[in-house]
């Protein structure tokens, strides 16, 4: 990992827009700053598109959709959008068709309650009654899971025929073959009408955690905040450049970056 100080002028001048997670990317603490809110609001001024995507649920993401200058919130790890329809809602768009969630729905919470009956200390995350296609299990946020019962969770999960990602403060599982990558592309094409692998080099992401893995690799553009560096070991791809500030304040160095270059002649 280069530091964001090597990121080329010249790259940094043609980004269009940025992908970023929430936790711990944009959030410090559990809530947003007022240096990285603000940095959204400065991106979007200079006319760049902002997307976070997450694995929180729908309903906890919703009031933050509506609230955040950011073009809309993918959810779920992929699953749900949440588009500000510009009249003080959201549009709520879908991966999967209606009858696919509803036959998922029953399958996740069993495997959720064989988890925590079998997994010593494995409990829901506290926002799990937000969640509409995936479960999540709680290691960091307020809980405290061993790296030990963390690995026995994805076990679980993956035993199950889900896909499994372990973020800053959950193990995420779902059914269904969508990603944070997935969700990306998918924004580019609905809002952007673009073809996100066709402009990778205009779009850049910014993440903290081992479930950004996928979006590490794909993105050319690919930043991690200073606090990826507990993942130390853990990450099969890491970011190409690391900020100097942890959270909040590294997405908005990140902001900074971008927009100094927009700025010079």
């Amino acid at each position: 990992m280069l530091p964001l100080a090597t990121w080329p002028l010249a790259a940094r001048r043609g980004i269009a827009g940025l992908f970023t997670d929430i936790d711990d990317t944009l959030t410090t603490e559990g809530a947003i700053t007022a240096d990285a809110l603000q940095a959204l609001a400065r991106l979007r001024a200079a006319g760049l598109h902002v997307v976070p995507v997450t694995g929180r649920p729908v309903g906890w993401s919703a009031p933050f959709a509506l609230a955040w200058p950011v073009d809309a919130i993918v959810a779920e790890n992929g699953a749900v959008a949440l588009v500000p329809d510009g009249r003080g809602g959201l549009r709520k768009l879908y991966q999967q068709d209606g009858p696919t969630r509803a036959a998922n729905q029953a399958r996740l919470q069993a495997v959720l309650a064989r988890i925590e009956r079998e997994v010593p200390g494995a409990r829901r995350a506290t926002d799990s009654a937000g969640r509409e296609t995936d479960i999540a299990i709680d290691h960091s946020e307020f809980t405290t899971l061993p790296p030990a019962a963390i690995d026995a969770v994805v076990a679980q999960m993956r035993a199950a025929g889900m896909t499994a990602t372990v973020s800053s403060i959950h193990v995420n599982g779902w059914y269904g073959a969508h990603d944070k990558l997935s969700g990306a592309r998918w924004m580019a094409r609905e809002l952007f009408a673009t073809d996100l692998d066709a402009q990778l080099e205009r779009w850049a992401y910014v993440g903290d955690s081992t479930n950004d893995v996928r979006m590490f690799q794909h993105f050319g553009h690919a930043i991690g905040v200073a606090n990826i560096r507990r993942f130390a070991g853990q990450l099969a791809h890491e970011p190409h450049y690391v900020t100097e500030g942890e959270r909040g304040a590294g997405f908005t160095q990140v902001a900074d970056a971008i927009l100094a270059a927009r700025a010079r002649p």
